[in-house]
C-alpha cells in the first residue's frame, strides 16, 4: 500500500518554478515558454483524474547535470502525452503530473526525497538517477509496493526487487559490450583501465570489462584506481605510460574524463580512449576537443540520429531548454512512455497492476526499438557506440 492517498490536483506548473541548469549535452536555461506549456497541459484537465509521477535525482551538486537532464526529458514526454489527450486507462483519462525532488546524488538525501514525494501522493517513481541513491530507496519502494523505474541507475541492485525496473543498461552489460568492442571489433589485445574505486558504477563496469577481456584473449596490462574527488591523475597515467598498453578504458563520468584526457595529452600520451555511457556530455566540458578525438564510448542514444522520433524529441527539447538532449534525457523520456504503456496495458493505476504490466509491454523508444522488460527489471534493447570525430559526436561505423 502507498503511504498517502494520491492528490487529485495538478502541479505541473510548479515543477518548472525552479531555474533549470545546464544539461549534460549543452547549455542554457529552461525558458518561460516551457513552463507555460507544462502549465497549460496540466490545466486542460485540471478537474479530471491525475496520475502523479515522482522524479528523484540530483538537481544540485556535482551530478546535477544528470538530474536536470532526466527532469527535462521527462517533462518533454509528459507535455506530449498531455497535449495529445492524456492516458486512457479503461474508461478514464488521466493527466500526467510530474513532481521532482533533489537527492544531491546521495543516499540519505534520496531517502528524504522519497518520503517527500510519497507524502505528495506519488503514483509511480521515476528514479533515482544515480545508482547509489537508487539502491538507497529500493527496499522502501518495495515495502510500499509502488512501481519504480530508474532511467539511469545501472548498478545491479537497483532492480533487485520485483517492483523495480530500469531503462538504461546494467554496469556489467556495459563492461561486456565495451570489452567485446575493444578486443573483437577494434583488435586491441593489451588494454589499460583507469577507474573510480569510490563508484559502484565505475567498479561494476570495470570488473565485467576486465573479465570479458580475459575471456576474449586480451590482456589487462594496467588497472589503475582513483577516487571520485580526484583531479590529479598524473600518477596513474605515468604508470600506464610505462606499459605496452594499446588503449585506455575509462569507465567514469565525463567530469573526471575531462581531467584525465587533458593530463594525458599534456604528458605526451597518444593512446586512444574508450569509455562508458558516463562519457556522454564530455564535449561540453573539455576546453580542447582534441583531447578526446577518436574516443569511443557506449550509449543508448545519439542526438543526431535521423529517426523521426529522435529528431522530434531533439527539436522539442532544444526549443524548450536551448540545449541538446543527452542520453539521460532520452532515458527519462522513454521511462515516461513505459509508464504510460503500463497504465494502458493494465487498464488500471493500481501499483500491483502496473508492476505486472511491465513485463507485457513493448515500447518503441529513443533508446531502442521494441524495448521489453524481463521480470528481473532489465530492458531488452541494443546499444550504440559513439565516436568523437572532428570535435563532434558520431555513430561508430
Amino acid at each position: 500500500m502507498k503511504k498517502m492517498t494520491k492528490f487529485m490536483s495538478v502541479a505541473l506548473a510548479a515543477t518548472l518554478a525552479a531555474v533549470s541548469l545546464t544539461a549534460c549535452g549543452g547549455s542554457g536555461k529552461a525558458e518561460t515558454k516551457a513552463a507555460d506549456e507544462t502549465k497549460a497541459a496540466g490545466e486542460a484537465t485540471a478537474d479530471g483524474e491525475v496520475f502523479t509521477i515522482a522524479g528523484i535525482g540530483p538537481m544540485t551538486g556535482d551530478a546535477a547535470s544528470y538530474g536536470i537532464s532526466v527532469k527535462q526529458g521527462a517533462e518533454v514526454a509528459i507535455n506530449e502525452i498531455n497535449a495529445a489527450g492524456g492516458v486512457q486507462v479503461g474508461d478514464t483519462t488521466y493527466t500526467l503530473n510530474l513532481i521532482f525532488e533533489d537527492d544531491e546524488a546521495t543516499e540519505d538525501k534520496a531517502i528524504q526525497a522519497y518520503n517527500a514525494v510519497m507524502d505528495q501522493g506519488a503514483d509511480a517513481i521515476l528514479g533515482c538517477v544515480t545508482s547509489g541513491a537508487c539502491i538507497a530507496i529500493t527496499d522502501l519502494t518495495a515495502e510500499d509496493g509502488i512501481l519504480q523505474i530508474t532511467p539511469s541507475g545501472s548498478a545491479l541492485d537497483c532492480t533487485k526487487n520485483d517492483n523495480a525496473f530500469r531503462v538504461c543498461f546494467t554496469d556489467p552489460a556495459q563492461g561486456v559490450s565495451m570489452a567485446d568492442m575493444a578486443v573483437e571489433t577494434l583488435g586491441y589485445k593489451k588494454i589499460a583501465v583507469l577507474y573510480d574505486n569510490s563508484s559502484d558504477y565505475s567498479m561494476g563496469i570495470k570488473e565485467a570489462f576486465e573479465e570479458e577481456v580475459a575471456a576474449k584473449g586480451g590482456e589487462i596490462v594496467a588497472s589503475e584506481a582513483f577516487a571520485g574527488s580526484d583531479v590529479d591523475f598524473n600518477t596513474q597515467l605515468t604508470s600506464i605510460k610505462g606499459t605496452d598498453a594499446e588503449v585506455i578504458f575509462v569507465p567514469a563520468y565525463y567530469q573526471q574524463v575531462t581531467y584525465i584526457t587533458k593530463q594525458a595529452k599534456e604528458m605526451g600520451m597518444e593512446l586512444p580512449f574508450l569509455g562508458s555511457d558516463g562519457w556522454d556530455g564530455v564535449l561540453g566540458t573539455v576546453t580542447d576537443a582534441s583531447t578526446v578525438e577518436n574516443a569511443i564510448f557506449l550509449s543508448p542514444f545519439f542526438a543526431a540520429d535521423p529517426s523521426d522520433n529522435v529528431t522530434a524529441f531533439v527539436a522539442a527539447y532544444e526549443e524548450a531548454y536551448k540545449a541538446t538532449p543527452d542520453q539521460f534525457a532520452a532515458d527519462a523520456y522513454d521511462t515516461i512512455y513505459a509508464m504510460k504503456a503500463a497504465m494502458e496495458k493494465a487498464g488500471s493505476v493500481e501499483s500491483a497492476d502496473l508492476i505486472a504490466a511491465m513485463t507485457e509491454i513493448t515500447v518503441d523508444g529513443l533508446t531502442g526499438e521494441g524495448i521489453t522488460w524481463t521480470a528481473d527489471g532489465e530492458p531488452n534493447k541494443g546499444c550504440k557506440f559513439i565516436q568523437i570525430k572532428d570535435g563532434a559526436y558520431t555513430l561508430y561505423e
